[in-house]
């Protein structure tokens, strides 16, 4: 067999060109000094254990996967609680390990959701359970029949005074839970959503904490169907997670495991609203949405990070002293590959932000100001539509960018688009987002000139007399040099279109039959907002000081590298609503091919900072090395396939079809 040589860094000439401080740049990407420390650690000691080695993974059978990721899962547990990890290590550790499981769920959504929707006691007594995993919970919401819209949800709780419970029952088959993560085969308990029936009258869908398994045996118990939904898109992906299907058939719980934040059953069996405002659970959802937007620019930057790593090493055609040309070194790999680096720091630097923005929506929902709500819960709902569904799409831009080799399981990233394509689904269809953006932004023009001021990321409609009659004013390329002209331009033809899709609708007698006849030039005018605030918030970032040499200068290069590539894209949006001429848009294209030579020298730098082991990255492409194709030869050896010379099935199919004495044959 042969060996990989060790020790040889084929990119070490690509590093040697960056013109910036990488470290400082990936304590950046980090979020601080603080944040580099702990995932860098958490990061090695997961890439050092064997027992999270990620070999062998895709050719696995569906069980023989799941038993494997029990078993990481069961490890990582074990190492959290002898390490004495604090919350955010583990959060990290999991994260590095790189596989979804039924972790995800009970961290990440279950105890969330006792969080932000249970009292004080119901935490007291909940929450130690899940934290100390004592219990196992997943969120079942999500019915067979209906998923983005909740109101439609069949399932029921209905209260039984008699008894002091309530029965949860899934009256038909759409009403089945189906879809949530863990629920399969692991979970021993969900949050199962369903209709509030109290003396004969619906009060809206709520969550109740329901038993699923038994604690001694594991074994449903009476009145719960529960199973696996099979397979899953991808080799290995999603197929590592028991997402699952429940069936209720009048199971009781007592009725203080509804969960009564906001919203409370007595012993009377009267329903009453808590003090508790009823907006504060939007403070979860904007939590969960940060957390998908962060999570898109990981994803991202792991597809770009394989994507550079390999173009930079890959040699095709051409002839430079002798040697084919680099491909990274071709404007067309160039114009596809680094709008992608761009935007992989671009919904780094928007994740940050919502951080900022769910602790402050948080602040103003425990003093009762609900003011920023409508504008947070549009921006949030927004921005994870936006950047999910232009990581999905990258990461299988990327896979072309890496031509056939791309679509070895090897290279990585046919699993990581298998495992992230989901996402432009969950935690709300990105179609049915953009149109939740799109009625907020159609109240909010109507209410221009009424004297109330739009608010965060649509302040810039306050501004829409100048906005509507300014116009362009580059004559040269350097002038897209300026931050401001950017936003400038993006704010007017987001505003253009809003305002016509307005206008528009005022033609419909029927406001409702409007938006769905006008419903895809209203998602338009959404992305057109969300990618401005994408740009708006990175020029922000810009306006700050950014420790590190270079650093500064290479953000001002990407910034400039997805706000123009955006406007060559959508080129159509900018000028139909007249904010540019044709001549100033071509200025644009100008700037942005010199923008792509200065990338050039540093991208190999620029994924570098991302700091990702080749654990993580989990890529023959990608290697921090560069040694390419002694590791794809080697991957090749390793697949069952090759266990025997000769195939099975040889004897019976393949041989008697080779001596097989064809008469009369017209062949």
């Amino acid at each position: 067999m042969m060996e990989i040589q060790g020790g040889v860094d084929f990119l070490a000439e690509e590093r040697k060109s960056a013109k910036f401080d990488v470290d400082a740049m990936k304590i950046m990407w980090a979020g601080g000094q603080h944040q580099f420390q702990v995932a860098d650690r958490m990061a090695r000691l997961v890439a050092s254990d064997p027992e999270f080695n990620k070999e062998g993974r895709v050719r696995l059978e569906r069980r023989e996967l799941i038993k494997n990721t029990l078993r990481k899962a069961a490890h990582a547990w074990k190492r959290i609680n002898e390490l004495r990890l604090t919350e955010e290590e583990a959060q990290q550790m999991r994260l590095f390990v790189d596989e979804p499981s039924f972790t995800d769920l009970h961290w990440g959504m279950f105890i969330p959701a006792i969080k932000g929707q249970g009292t004080d006691e119901q935490q007291r007594k909940w929450l130690p359970l899940a934290y100390r995993m004592q219990i196992i919970g997943c969120y079942a919401q999500t019915e067979l029949g209906h998923g983005s819209n909740v109101q439609g949800l069949e399932t029921t709780a209905t209260f039984d005074p008699e008894t002091d419970e309530f029965v949860i029952h899934s009256p038909t088959l759409t009403s089945s839970k189906w879809w949530p993560g863990g629920l399969g085969k692991v979970s021993t308990h969900a949050i199962v959503y369903a209709r509030l029936i109290v003396d004969g009258q619906e009060h809206g869908v709520h969550g109740f904490i329901v038993q699923l398994r038994s604690l001694d045996d594991h074994l449903p118990l009476p009145g719960i169907t529960v199973g696996d939904i099979g397979m899953k898109f991808g080799n290995g992906a999603y197929n590592t997670m028991d997402n699952g299907v429940l069936r209720l058939e009048h199971v009781r719980i007592p009725r203080d495991q509804m969960l009564m934040r906001v919203l409370q059953v007595t012993r009377e069996g009267k329903v009453a609203e808590s003090d508790v405002p009823r907006q504060l659970i939007y403070g979860t959802m904007v939590f969960i949405r940060q957390t998908i937007v962060s999570d898109a620019s990981r994803a991202l930057s792991k597809a770009v990070c394989i994507a550079t790593r390999y173009s930079a090493v890959r040699r095709q055609f051409g002839s430079q002293n002798g040697r084919e040309t680099q491909v990274i070194d071709y404007k067309t790999q160039q114009n596809r590959l680094f709008p992608l680096l761009a935007s992989a720091y671009a919904y780094r630097v928007v994740g940050e932000w919502l951080k900022w923005l769910y602790v402050d929506v948080t602040k103003r929902l425990q003093d009762k100001d609900f003011s920023t709500l409508p504008e947070v819960h549009a921006c949030t709902a927004g921005l994870k539509s936006l950047t999910t569904s232009a990581t999905a799409d990258g990461i299988e831009e990327c896979r072309k960018l890496c031509g056939g080799h791309g679509y070895l399981c090897s290279s990585g990233l046919p699993e990581l688009f298998a495992v992230y394509v989901p996402a432009c689904t969950y935690e709300g269809d990105n179609v049915v987002l953009q149109l939740q953006v799109a009625r907020f932004l159609m109240k909010t023009v109507a209410q221009l000139g009424s004297g109330k001021q739009p608010v965060g990321t649509v302040a810039y409609m306050g501004r829409a007399e100048h906005l509507m009659q300014s116009r362009c004013s580059a004559h040269k390329a350097e002038d897209w040099l300026n931050p401001d002209a950017v936003i400038e331009a993006f704010e007017a033809r987001s505003l253009r279109m809003s305002v016509a899709c307005a206008q528009n609708l005022r033609s419909f007698s029927n406001q409702e039959e409007g938006f769905q006849e006008l419903s895809a030039d209203l998602a338009g005018a959404a992305a057109a907002h969300c990618q401005l605030i994408v740009v708006s918030k990175f020029a922000e970032k810009l306006r700050k000081d950014i420790p590190g040499d270079g650093v500064k200068e290479q953000l001002e290069a990407l910034f400039g590298v997805y706000a123009l590539s955006i406007i060559k894209k959508h080129l159509g949006d900018f000028l139909a609503t007249g904010y540019m001429t044709p001549k100033q848009a071509s200025l644009a294209n100008d700037h942005l091919r010199s923008l792509y030579s200065q990338v050039r020298p540093n991208a190999i730098a620029l994924v570098d900072a991302f700091n990702y082991t080749d654990h993580f990255l989990g890529s023959a492409l990608g290697r921090y090395d560069g040694n390419v194709y002694p590791k794809l030869y080697e991957e090749a050896w390793k697949d069952p396939m090759n266990q025997s010379v000769v195939l099975d099935g040889y004897q019976e199919y393949v041989r008697p079809m080779l001596k097989l004495q064809l008469r009369n044959s017209r062949l």
